[in-house]
């Protein structure tokens, strides 16, 4: 778990080019380069920014990079549940990003 963690840190860090925040290129790359599977629409990418972005300041902040990372964690949790998916084979995908922040923003096939 220590890894884990040490690698959300790390991804977010290097994304941002150690400042703060991230700014849309920097977190359309972030999406791009870490998420491919699960958003590939620069469009969506960019309507998943701005839902994330509680401050409405133009940039994604390191907790408002958590919170995304806490709702992937949550559906890959839902979605590794014994009742679905015996094997814990699945693929994610964001279906809406445009309500990324409710609970019916994936599907998994």
């Amino acid at each position: 778990m220590e890894a884990a963690i040490k690698t959300v840190v790390s991804v977010f860090l290097k994304s941002s080019k150690g400042k703060e925040n991230l700014g849309g290129k920097e977190f359309q790359s972030l999406v791009k380069g870490q998420l491919k599977n699960i958003l590939t629409d620069n469009e969506a990418v960019k309507n998943m920014r701005q839902q994330l972005d509680n401050n409405q300041d133009g940039k994604v902040s390191f907790q408002e990079y958590m919170n995304l990372i806490g709702f992937l964690a949550q559906a890959v949790s839902e979605q590794l549940s014994p009742n679905k998916h015996p094997l814990g084979l699945f693929t994610l995908e964001i279906v809406n990003p445009e309500s990324f922040c409710k609970r019916s923003y994936l599907r998994c096939h």
